[in-house]
């Protein structure tokens, strides 16, 4: 089973079905049930049985399928995996208030087996001194596993738990994002943090909050200091619980006015992506707006396209990926091979650099029509993929900001023992002209991002400027 894991992790968890938490039940705690796994195979693609404990034996299963099934497996250094399992197995002791002398990293060698057996031991000996609590023991196998996952350094690489799909979750009702390079990793973006949007009925919405305010502070705290991101202060925008009240102090830059509300976690409904829209501007522009990649958008957008071009006054097409957060390479390729043909539009990658192409589909019938992109921080993997591939082959002109740099490459889906499934990328993604975009982006043509102004007073100047050079 292969998908396209969208940047947006969550997106594609919850149409997926999955948790990336553990599920719950009995630990084994001796090393004795690390013994040698089944290899791990392929993920069905119907659902999965219930989830049933992670032991020692499903993080060896994990442990083996790196090596086995990860892009850069056949050269990994097995301590980069063991050291960053162990750390992050002994943080979530501490984070428990159970941390046990017996918990230190064991010598490690390089050897794969060995080494495996060393840390095996420590832990299960580590195990045998807690409380006999299925609970406990699951969230440090959790951990122990997410550890692994995270020493790949890799964003589309994920463990993830099967469970039916939640229609509601806890929230405040907003989303944040930033000026500067404003990326779905908000930690790593420079101020001022605003509201991107607030969810309608929300208590935010009935508050008064608007897209475009600035938030200045939580709980009377400054969200920057020396100019710096505090981030124990934006986590605060994540209670812990529906009985703490997060006050949020905002100015709103269309007026220059500054207030303070008091929030409570409620209960919200998922929001179901935006459906894809398109309407005619003035100029004989269509404007067309492309919330994802999923399955069906681009036959969706293309029909719709060609629907308004029955007015004969069509001259042109903006596509507006701002906030895609990704989908499937199969709507990539559909939508790029509407606007060339015979073209190579990306490659798979292994680590040496053997590659495969992908190629354009030319029985889709052409556009033939100028188009624009209009991207920014949250254009993310397929939509990463999409914008350069446009960049490269020059089929038309990027506005707005650069896009996310996450797109490592397409996963593949693998079956555990626990019936928790692990996603790795077994090659990279590479551009229409061999580069990799990953952690990079993809740089615009005309930089015209949104600033928190230009969204609190109704202003678009990606847009603008995109119909602006359509109309020259």
């Amino acid at each position: 089973m292969k998908v396209r894991f969208s940047a947006l992790a969550a997106g594609l968890v919850v149409a997926l079905g999955y948790s990336l938490l553990g599920g719950s039940g009995p630990l084994g705690a001796t090393a004795a049930s690390a013994g040698s796994p089944a290899p791990c195979g392929p993920a069905s693609d119907g659902p999965a049985p219930p989830a049933t404990a992670t032991t020692l034996t499903t993080l060896r299963q994990a442990y083996e399928c790196i090596f086995a099934r990860y892009y850069a497996g056949s050269i990994l250094d097995d301590r980069t995996l063991l050291t960053a399992a162990f750390a992050a197995f002994t943080q979530e002791l501490q984070s428990r208030g159970l941390d046990r002398a017996a918990a230190t990293l064991p010598r490690l060698s390089g050897h794969r087996d060995r080494d495996w057996n060393a840390f095996a031991t420590v832990y299960a000996r580590v195990l045998a001194t807690l409380p006999d609590d299925a609970g406990l023991r699951q969230a440090l196998a959790a951990a122990t596993m997410q550890g692994m996952i995270t020493a790949l350094n890799d964003n589309h690489n994920a463990w993830i738990v099967q469970q039916t799909p939640p229609s509601v979750r806890l929230g405040l009702g907003i989303a944040v994002t930033t000026e500067g390079r404003a990326t779905p990793n908000i930690r790593d973006a420079s101020g001022p943090i605003y509201l991107r949007a607030v969810q309608p009925g929300s208590a935010a919405d009935k508050a008064g909050l608007r897209p475009g305010d600035i938030i200045e502070a939580v709980n009377g705290v400054p969200l920057f200091v020396a100019g710096m991101l505090s981030p124990g202060v934006l986590g605060l925008l994540q209670p812990q619980s529906a009985d703490e009240t997060i006050r949020i102090t905002i100015r709103r830059p269309a007026t220059d006015t500054t207030m303070t509300v008091a929030l409570h976690e409620e209960v919200l409904p998922i929001a179901q992506p935006p459906a894809v829209s398109a309407r005619v501007l003035p100029g004989g522009i269509v404007y067309a707006v492309l919330p994802t990649f999923s399955p069906g958008v681009a036959a969706k957008v293309l029909g719709k396209i060609a629907e308004l071009r029955q007015d004969d006054r069509i001259r042109g097409v903006v596509l507006d990926l701002r906030g895609n957060g990704g989908g499937r390479d199969e709507e990539v390729a559909k939508l790029l091979s509407a606007l060339v043909h015979g073209k190579i539009y990306s490659w798979d990658c292994d680590v040496r650099d053997h590659c495969t192409p992908h190629r354009t589909d030319d029985s889709t019938p052409l556009l033939k029509m100028p188009v624009t992109l209009l991207t920014d921080g949250w254009c993310a993997s397929a939509c990463d993929a999409f914008s350069g591939a446009v960049r490269d082959l020059q089929l038309g002109k990027l506005v707005g900001a650069r896009t996310a740099g996450m797109v490592s490459g397409m996963p593949s889906a693998y079956a555990l023992d626990d019936n928790s499934v692990l996603l790795l990328t077994p090659l990279h993604h590479r551009s229409a002209n061999g580069e990799i975009i990953n952690g990079i982006g993809v740089a615009v043509d005309y930089p015209a991002p949104m600033t928190a102004a230009d969204l609190s007073a109704g202003r678009d100047p990606a847009l603008d400027k995109a119909l602006a050079l359509m109309t020259i």
